[in-house]
């Protein structure tokens, strides 16, 4: 069985978790249309993607990208049927500081010029427990893919507004060195980045 992945975003150098609360204001976001279709469409509004890094060997910094997209779809009764295929656009970095996301976005890092966005599309699921699965997939940064195998936890369905629902969570490191993002490797920014993706979708009714 592959070893549980290690999310190591090259952009993990530093960051707080930016604007995080900026998503929560006192305008209700509007309600997202959803696609009727074989999956649950990403809801970007309610969905989290946020990577964590050690800095200085002595405190853990985090960030998010502010926009994911994809479908996905866990079936408890038969695992083969679950699937998932994410997508998230690297220029959408966010740690609380304009120069460091500049720079989290050049050539050091994520170069999202030339590679826009990081993606996982699973290949196979396991179910480890009542609602538990390792997902073994392709993860692809910086134009290198690994398959990597992450525990994924099924959050629950129900119904909105605007139809069906259902979410999905994983938490995970990675090396960022793995995927050529080298920069400062060592006590000032650690090789292994956290990463936790926490996914709302849905589907019309």
């Amino acid at each position: 069985m592959q070893k549980l992945a290690k999310l190591s975003l090259p952009f993990l150098t530093i960051a707080a978790v930016g604007t995080a609360a900026s998503l929560w204001s006192s305008t209700p976001p509007a309600v997202a249309n959803f696609a009727a279709d074989n999956g649950f469409k990403i809801d970007a509004v309610h969905t989290s993607a946020i990577f964590g890094v050690k800095h200085n060997g002595v405190s853990n910094f985090y960030g998010r990208f502010n926009k994911a997209d994809g479908t996905f779809n866990i079936d408890p009764a038969d695992p083969s049927k679950s699937f998932i295929d994410i997508t998230i656009a690297t220029d959408t970095v966010d740690t609380a500081s304009a120069n460091r996301d500049k720079h989290l976005k050049s050539a050091d890092f994520f170069a999202v010029t030339e590679f826009p966005a990081m993606s996982f599309k699973s290949k196979s699921f396991a179910k480890t427990g009542e609602g538990t699965y390792n997902v073994t997939g392709d993860f692809t940064l910086r134009g290198k893919t690994k398959e990597i195998t992450v525990p994924v936890t099924d959050t629950g369905r129900g119904k909105a507004r605007n139809g069906e629902v259902a979410g999905f969570e994983t938490k995970f490191n990675i090396k960022r060195s793995d995927y050529g993002v080298s920069f400062m490797v060592g006590p000032g920014l650690s090789d292994d980045v956290s990463i936790l993706f926490s996914a709302e979708g849905g589907k019309g009714a």
